[in-house]
This record gives structure tokens, C-alpha cells and sequence, in this order.
């Protein structure tokens, strides 16, 4: 077996027949993109996906049989992903006509009443539900894995990140944590729950009023956070919790070991009616009984967290004034460098970075600066490496996508410029789109009215 991962492919297929794993003998493995709390953005501990197929596209799922390897992306990645697969693996190009679905592959592929693994802490409830209703259907079973199959071939896989953690100051925050547990005590009685469960790292991060660095980018931290009706928990490495950050979470917290949210589920909640999002884990899930199991389609601390105070609004446009002071600075210092052709895509990312440090509360970018100047534009979610950098001409249309994560809130700002004289067609083109944005943008002025 050639290319650089069948010695990997080798190892995980040897450890199917292994019934310690799951109690059955397994004839497929499915490894999404995803993290215990079905991040979008992955910690390099969790990038599993990555480590197995060598694809480092931000969206797929591989699917590993005893014979196959097939990884399903979007088209956003289509390109990314055939350069990055090497002969081991089938590209799926999802949503493409003939392509067909992680289910109806398997069911094709599978011999009769096969066994499907999966790490149930990885895979949202709703879709574990609907892919293990499909392949029943078919007489195949998905089962859950006593533990992830990739983390033990993956010998040199990075800790979990412990950064610091910051709290946010009230006049960001606007609600203390007190006065967010108690509105979403009001709705937990309107649901007649004892519990309620959040799972995703940026909704326990706005109910705690703290933030981190433990995925790149994101400012976020590992934990989850439980509230009852007279108590609240924090699951986190206790390690983490400074006695600034005790003090901050106040007496009324309770804080727990990371790794002890399933037993107190399974102790604690799974005795009541318990609130869980339909977006958590199969993991959560299954901890807490069909029969006290209430569901909705969202967390309803990611619905609070979804209409901003007025000091939340305040901090948001305080940070967007200061990262466009910064956006104006940098597209100025390009418009005198661009014609000196002593710009390229990866400078020019750099010094975006640095007109951002220079700014008030900037703590990070918020994502990786898509800088790309010609043919380099038409590739979505591109991203300049210096291995390959390309100058930035004053005669191709030059797209820059960035933003910053500030202490007062997050920016994500894309725009298109030229440096020199954009052609007809380029102008017909820029045209057209912003035609499209500004009726866009009315439609949404008349819907809300």
C-alpha cells in the first residue's frame, strides 16, 4: 500500500476485529470532523480527520471500511482535498450530482448486517440518529466505540490546550452570570425541566463571562456547564481556575473535573427531566433516559446569547470602529506599496496583523487572512503559505478576508480592491455582485419593517 497513509489505514483496520472496542466486530469506522462539543474549529488534539485521511480542510467525514477510504467535503474544498488525498482514499465531492451520501455508500459497500463504529462524543445526536435509523433500515447497526479508534494509532497526538482563562469585563458582558442563570431558570420552568445541559464551548463561555485561547482563533475553553434549579456546574480542569477566575464564578458555582460530566449526568440528571439541545452529542444524549429527555433545536443559551444587550452592541461597534481604523491603515499602506511590487499575498497578510496589534483590545485574529491577489481569489478559503507566496499585482483584482477577536468582540471583514486599472469585464463583475448585495440588503430592510 503506497502514499502517506496506509501504515495509518493498516493500523486502525487491525483494530475492526477487536471486541473490547465496541462488543462487536466492526467492518467500517466513520471519523467526522468534530470535537465532544461539535465545534466548527478544531483544537490540533481533535483533528482526527486530519491525522487519518491528510486532508486539512476545516469541513469533511472519512469513512474507512476493511477494503475502501472515502472522505466527503463541500465544494469550498474539492480542489484542497484531491491535492491532499493521496491513493488510498475516493474523493466524494458532496452535493455534486452522482455522489452519494455517507448512508447509501455504506449500504453499498457493506456486507450483510455489518457493524458501523463511531465515537458517539463526536457525532451530534440528530445526525447519529438519522444515520443509525438509515442503516438499520438496511440491516446494518452503527455502534458506538468504547473509545476513539483514532486516538489509538495516533501516538503523538497533542494535550488537550489548557490556556489561560479571562473574564470579561461587565461593561462587554452586560449581564453578570447570576442574572443569566436566573432568566434561564425563568425558561427552564417554562419547559418543567430540573436540568439543563450546555455543551458548546462558546455558550459556556458567554454564560460564564470568560474567555481563552484553547482553539486557535476561537475564545473558547474545554468545559461544559450544567444548570439546576438551585446549583450550578462548571466541568473544567480544575487546575485552570486562578482564584481571580473562583472568585469571578462566584459561590453559588460548583466546579468539577472535565472528565466528570458523564458520571454526573448519568448520577445526577438522568434522575429528572433534563433540557438538552438536539446539537449535542449522542455521548450526552444517551446518558439521560428517552423518558426525561426534553429536546429542542437549540440550546437556549445559544438563543439568549443570540440577542445582544445594549452593552453588548456598544462593545461590538467599539471593536468594529477600531478593526476598520485598522483596515483603513493597511489598504492605505497597500495603494502606495502595490505599485512598488513590493507586496505578496503573505506580507500583505502580515501587515493586516500588524495595524490590528497596534489597536485597543485586539487579542487575535479571528481567522486565518485570506489573502489573494488574482486566479489566487477564485479559490474559497484560500489561504497564502510561504512555501508558494505569490506577489500581489497592481493589475489582478486583490481579495483580502480577515478579521480580528478583540476583548469587546469578534470582526470578519472581506474586501475586494485593485491597485491599478480594473478591466471592463472586472468592473461588469464588481458590479453586478455589489447590485446583488445592495437588493439584498433592501429585501431584509422590507422584511423587517
Amino acid at each position: 500500500m503506497k502514499g502517506t497513509t496506509g501504515l495509518k489505514l493498516d493500523k486502525l483496520r487491525n483494530l475492526f476485529a477487536n471486541a473490547k472496542i465496541c462488543g462487536e466486530e466492526l467492518q467500517a469506522v466513520i471519523i467526522p470532523s468534530s470535537d465532544a462539543h461539535q465545534s466548527e474549529y478544531l483544537a490540533d488534539c481533535d483533528k482526527r480527520r486530519q491525522y487519518i485521511s491528510a486532508f486539512t480542510g476545516s469541513a469533511g467525514t472519512a469513512v474507512v471500511t476493511l477494503n475502501e477510504a472515502a472522505l466527503w467535503t463541500d465544494g469550498r474544498y474539492f480542489l484542497q482535498a484531491s491535492q491532499e488525498l493521496d491513493e488510498n482514499w475516493t474523493l466524494m465531492k458532496a452535493g455534486v450530482k452522482g455522489t452519494p451520501e455517507i448512508n447509501d455508500w455504506l449500504k453499498s459497500v457493506l456486507p450483510p448486517k455489518s457493524y458501523v463504529g463511531c465515537n458517539a462524543s463526536m457525532y451530534a445526536s440528530g445526525a447519529w440518529m438519522a444515520l443509525a435509523n438509515s442503516l438499520e433500515d438496511s440491516g446494518h447497526t452503527l455502534v458506538p466505540t468504547a473509545t476513539d479508534l483514532i486516538d489509538m494509532v495516533w501516538t503523538d497526538k497533542p494535550k488537550q490546550p489548557e490556556s489561560p482563562l479571562m473574564t470579561v469585563e461587565h461593561e462587554v458582558a452586560g449581564l453578570t452570570i447570576s442574572n443569566k442563570i436566573d432568566k434561564l431558570r425563568e425558561k427552564m420552568e417554562g419547559q418543567n425541566v430540573e436540568w439543563l445541559v450546555v455543551t458548546a464551548l462558546d455558550d459556556v463561555a458567554w454564560l460564564c463571562n470568560m474567555r481563552a485561547a484553547d482553539i486557535q482563533f476561537n475564545p473558547v475553553y474545554f468545559s461544559y456547564a450544567v444548570i439546576g434549579k438551585s446549583s450550578f456546574h462548571i466541568f473544567i480542569k480544575p487546575c485552570r481556575c486562578t482564584k481571580q477566575i473562583r472568585e469571578h464564578l462566584g459561590h453559588f458555582t460548583t466546579i468539577h473535573q472535565y472528565e466528570h460530566v458523564f458520571d454526573f449526568l448519568t448520577s445526577v440528571c438522568a434522575k429528572d427531566k433534563t433540557w438538552i439541545g438536539k446539537n449535542s452529542s449522542q455521548a450526552v444524549m444517551s446518558t439521560i433516559p428517552k423518558s426525561n429527555r426534553v429536546i429542542t433545536i437549540d440550546n437556549p443559551v445559544a438563543t439568549m446569547k443570540a440577542v445582544k444587550n445594549t452593552s453588548e452592541i456598544e462593545a461590538m461597534k467599539r471593536c468594529n470602529i477600531t478593526d476598520a481604523v485598522a483596515l483603513c491603515r493597511f489598504f492605505q499602506w497597500m495603494e502606495t506599496e502595490v505599485p512598488a511590487g513590493n507586496v505578496t499575498e503573505c506580507s500583505a497578510a502580515q501587515k493586516s496583523l500588524e495595524f490590528r496589534q497596534q489597536g485597543p483590545e485586539f487579542v487575535s485574529l479571528s481567522f486565518g487572512t485570506i489573502s489573494s491577489s488574482g486566479p489566487s481569489g477564485s479559490i474559497i478559503h484560500y489561504s497564502p503559505k510561504l512555501s508558494d507566496d505569490k506577489p500581489v499585482l497592481a493589475n489582478q483584482i486583490y481579495l483580502c478576508d480577515s478579521g480580528g477577536q478583540y476583548r469587546s468582540g469578534t470582526t470578519d471583514t472581506t474586501r475586494t480592491m485593485h491597485f491599478g486599472q480594473p478591466t471592463a469585464y472586472e468592473r461588469e463583475c464588481f458590479t453586478r455582485v455589489l447590485k446583488v448585495h445592495r437588493h439584498c440588503d433592501l429585501l431584509l430592510l422590507y422584511l423587517l419593517k
